[in-house]
């Protein structure tokens, strides 16, 4: 499962092609570089799409003016490392970029970013935007940096056939840990040469691994949140990280999950998407509300059958206690950079891009949760993919992430933790006690003591 090489040189090719292309203050006045991520499966080109078309729409109704689009193929990390390595500098910068909302207040803390509430307070749109999309993409000091396209939420995602052969229901509704650890060893017991149950682990897949692994679990333990937003103060790894912590090696010691090289390789997610759920290797996923965008009949990886072959279910809490469910959002937005020439025509392009027509595009062919009233209200929203009400409507469960400058630093340990206890370097407490430490040096001063 390891990335083929002609794969990682497309990405370096396509990174340093956008790094060239993005010039500085001889550039063309007239021409707005736009930087976003390019999926690393080769055959998912939805964003890509849409730009080019929201591209003409822009330069049909601007005469005059230009868009270059520059796609960088890579792995989050990566993306976020060249991009941040791009706007340090104004001959590299580009005037718009697609950023992660969990990266801004640290992109916003390094000065790359401008601030965008001159143009919000005068944008008819920005009141269809729900008031947690507005905070995703809000700095520390009150002021908007981002505009974002949409959110996502994560729950269970189960293969019914699979299920019928280790005698599961096809209605199944785990209601604690228990019950999802308990069916992921029924299917290794009854159904042989299948994976029971993935959950994305490991530094190499970052963001990934602690957003749609860790913190599905931690936030589900009703104890010890990552962070203490009214004493601006993190918490140090405590019963709830180590039980966090502990579902994951229980996972990974019986083997319920994938092949540990497998499980950290930093293409897994697009392995689930593309190989073990549609050729049926993978009995349960802890994944996000975007898979079916794969399977669609216009999608890279069409699957007739996914919507009657796959369930979803949402992630129970520990023990069960309420609300019962737990899911996690995040998203992406759209920035300005700081060194920007052209703030306003990049802005234009924003306008441009989160017009409704466009903007139910974006959501629909992007598998996006709606954050805006009128995207959530449109029928094309609504009827776009089975499951989109399921993962609606796991919103009023859902938790999002600090949203401080240091908590890139803050997941890279916990992705760390998790290693350690997939591969069975450390226990449970031994990786949660590691994570105290390392949080201690990166936010000194401001970590409180969990029980």
């Amino acid at each position: 499962m390891r990335p083929t090489a002609p794969l990682i040189l497309a990405a370096a090719l396509v990174a340093t092609a956008g790094l060239a292309g993005c010039g500085g203050s001889d550039d063309d006045p007239d021409t707005v570089k736009v930087v976003y991520n390019r999926s690393t499966d080769n055959a998912i080109r939805f964003k890509d799409r849409l730009l080019e078309d929201v591209k003409k729409q822009f330069e049909k109704a601007h005469p005059g003016k230009k868009i270059k689009l520059i796609p960088i193929q890579a792995a989050d990390n990566d993306y976020a490392a060249k991009v941040q390595q791009m706007m340090r500098s104004s001959k590299t910068a580009p005037d718009l970029v697609y950023e992660d909302t969990f990266r801004i207040s640290s992109d916003i803390a390094a000065g790359y970013l401008r601030p965008l509430d001159g143009y919000l307070k005068s944008w008819d749109s920005w009141g269809q935007f729900a008031p947690t999309a507005k905070a995703a993409g809000r700095g520390e000091d009150g002021r908007t940096y981002g505009v974002p396209d949409g959110t996502d939420t994560r729950g269970l995602w189960f293969n019914k056939q699979i299920f019928a052969r280790a005698g599961l229901p096809a209605d199944w509704r785990p209601k604690n840990w228990d019950e999802v650890l308990d069916a992921a060893r029924t299917v290794k017991e009854k159904v042989p040469g299948v994976t029971p149950i993935n959950v994305f682990t490991g530094k190499a897949g970052g963001e990934t691994s602690v957003m749609q692994g860790l913190e599905m679990l931690l936030y589900g333990t009703g104890q010890d949140p990552l962070y203490d937003p009214r004493a601006r103060k993190w918490r140090a790894g405590g019963a709830g990280l180590r039980d966090a912590l502990g579902f994951v090696r229980t996972v990974y010691a019986e083997k319920l999950g994938p092949d540990v090289s497998d499980a950290l390789n930093p293409n897994a997610n697009t392995a689930v998407a593309n190989e073990w759920l549609p050729d049926g290797k993978l009995a349960i996923a802890l994944d996000g509300s975007w898979l079916g965008q794969h399977w669609l009949d216009t999608g890279g990886h069409p699957w007739p059958r996914w919507s009657t072959t796959l369930g979803q279910a949402p992630m129970p809490t520990q023990h069960g206690q309420p609300p019962g469910r737990v899911s996690m959002s995040g998203g992406w937005a759209w920035a300005i950079t700081a060194k920007s020439d052209k703030p306003d025509l990049a802005w234009k392009f924003i306008e441009t891009l989160q017009s409704r027509d466009n903007a139910v595009r974006w959501d629909v062919v992007n598998a996006q949760i709606a954050v805006r009233q009128d995207v959530a209200a449109d029928r094309r929203y609504r009827t776009a993919m089975p499951g989109i009400a399921f993962f609606t409507g796991l919103v009023r469960y859902t938790h999002y992430r600090p949203a401080t400058p240091d908590y890139p630093q803050v997941s890279a340990a916990l992705a760390e933790a998790m290693e350690a206890v997939t591969t069975g370097d450390s226990t449970p407490a031994e990786a949660a006690d590691s994570y105290g430490g390392k949080l201690k040096e990166i936010a000194p001063g401001a970590v409180l003591k969990s029980r």
